[in-house]
């Protein structure tokens, strides 16, 4: 059955394919409801029962700037959606813009249904601390081998090895800086977490 609105303004809501191979997953708010249509069911979460909304940067590829929500619930169960949509198996999809607008109408519902779930951005902190070690290493490791291989008169092995310390830096830097773990005030929607807004 469809949430009925009484003048006849569109709810809130949000489509998004978030695998190549799959069915199309459709998110509508219907007041302090979040009503789940993945064609072969129909899922009703209550607002009430969101503990905790956390906000990622999570790329599906080298590419893209893929975001994504995460809502968890009282029972242990999450939900997960993001900005990104597969057209094809090379081929994405992203409105930012209506990406932005449901999540900041969802996450005001949220807070005003359950006023003590936590909102935080970032991944949880000892996961962070991890890929930030990691991630260190690696490119340390790689300016280590280039400088050798400048040092042994392997200049052609040396800018390879600057190309790829380069392109790793591109890539891991956003990985580490946006998701670095931080609480967020209620209802809060971080920008650099959920882009689209659009200037007032």
């Amino acid at each position: 059955m469809q949430p009925h609105h009484p003048d006849d303004t569109p709810p809130p809501s949000w489509r998004q394919r978030p695998r190549p191979v799959g069915f199309e997953i459709a998110y509508t708010l219907d007041g302090d409801t979040l009503e789940i249509d993945t064609t072969r069911k129909v899922d009703r979460v209550r607002l009430a029962a969101v503990e905790q909304v956390r906000f990622v940067y999570a790329p599906s590829n080298v590419s893209s700037k893929g975001f994504k929500t995460q809502l968890r619930l009282s029972n242990g169960k999450s939900i997960t959606f993001g900005n990104l949509s597969w057209r094809s198996l090379t081929d994405m999809d992203r409105d930012d813009a209506r990406y932005h607008a449901f999540v900041s109408a969802l996450t005001a519902a949220i807070a005003k249904a359950n006023p003590r779930a936590r909102f935080v951005a970032g991944k949880p902190f000892a996961f962070w601390l991890a890929l930030a070690a990691v991630s260190a290493l690696s490119l340390l490791m790689l300016v280590f081998f280039t400088s050798r291989a400048f040092l042994q008169g392997a200049n052609t092995t040396g800018l390879l090895g600057l190309v790829l310390t380069a392109a790793s830096f591109w890539q891991v830097r956003p990985m580490v800086m946006l998701n670095r773990p931080r609480e967020l005030a209620s209802g809060e929607v971080p920008d650099d977490l959920v882009p689209g807004r659009l200037p007032a």
